[in-house]
């Protein structure tokens, strides 16, 4: 497994790491025994980085991360990310003592005596402009309870506002093949000032997987089905941005890009490895031969430049039109 530098953490992590959104349910029903397989899957792979959320499952994915690092002694890098939980909820989740106690609720599900990273999760854009919740993780973190803090955004602007703060560790980003502004607005300046660059939705919700057609359906409770304009969350977390029609479409003429024998998945997420300024890629995965897949990705060889400047031309010519939210 290829790793790279989490400045701020002063340790290395592995190139590919793990969204666990789905340890949550979220993505449809997932049992508490493929969750733990699912985990040491990762773990065996060399996959040393587990992304999470109090949010995910009210607390669910935080508890089998927790259960996973108790039985088996494991000790990957887990981040967390806090702001959405529904007790008590906005506006309330923004105060200080707030904070404090969803950090401390973390702590206690995931079974640690500290974190390693606490991020904001997607708070609007209003709290991050009068910094209080920026000023609230540093109170936790000078008190021993997170190691460093960083934030997960939803657009270029609200990065851009996070990386005015020279302790924010790291910056939690939707970037892909659909979804590339991010590398252009603000990717240098970030590498260039030690913020570690987390990648998430690698795959578009898994169009970029190839595995979808028009035929495809998702439960009542996957955010695929009932996020797809919107409606409960940030559009662009849902297949970035995309109605589902387009972007099979769209992953038609993908195809045609793809080196001879590469999945377009394997192409996806190569594609973001590549690019110097980011730290990990994490990568969902709701069965372990999809685990497997992922941790591969970090060994092959880096797409050619050339190929590199076509699939830029292609976002901003035939994508960049059809996507919605990316001003937000």
């Amino acid at each position: 497994m290829h790793t790279c530098t989490f400045p701020a953490l002063d340790r290395e992590v592995s190139a590919i790491g793990l969204g666990t959104w789905q340890l949550g349910a979220e993505w449809g029903a997932v049992s508490d025994q493929r969750a733990g397989d699912i985990l040491r899957a990762a773990w065996d792979a060399g996959i040393d980085f587990f992304d999470t959320a109090d949010v995910y499952g009210r607390g669910r994915s935080e508890r089998r991360i927790g259960r996973f690092l108790r039985e088996t002694g494991a000790r990957p890098t887990v981040v967390t990310k806090l702001g959405r939980f529904p007790d008590p909820g906005w506006p309330h989740n923004f105060r200080s003592a707030t904070v404090r106690r969803h950090v401390e609720a973390s702590l206690g599900r995931l079974g640690v005596d500290v974190l390693d990273l606490v991020q904001l999760h997607c708070v609007p854009l209003a709290e991050l402009e009068s910094g209080r919740m920026f000023d609230a993780l540093r109170a936790v973190r000078d008190a021993g309870l997170i190691r460093a803090w960083g934030a997960s955004v939803e657009s270029p602007r609200e990065a851009e506002l996070c990386l005015r703060q020279p302790d924010c560790a790291s910056l939690q980003v939707i970037y892909n093949l659909f979804w590339q502004e991010p590398a252009a607005r603000f990717f240098d300046r970030a590498r260039a000032q030690g913020t570690a660059l987390i990648v998430r939705l690698p795959l578009a919700s898994g169009l970029l997987s190839g595995r979808f057609d028009r035929n495809t359906t998702f439960a009542a409770d996957d955010h695929r089905h009932f996020n797809r304009d919107g409606a409960a969350f940030h559009v662009g977390e849902t297949f970035s941005g995309l109605p589902f029609e387009t972007g099979l479409e769209l992953v038609a003429e993908l195809r045609e890009l793809a080196p001879a024998g590469v999945s377009l998945a394997d192409f996806a997420q190569r594609f973001v490895l590549d690019h110097l300024a980011v730290t990990t890629v994490i990568t969902g995965a709701t069965r372990v031969a999809q685990v497997r897949a992922n941790a591969a990705v970090a060994s092959m060889p880096e797409l050619p430049r050339a190929l590199h400047h076509r699939l830029e031309a292609f976002a901003r010519e035939r994508v960049h039109p059809h996507v919605r939210g990316h001003g937000r």
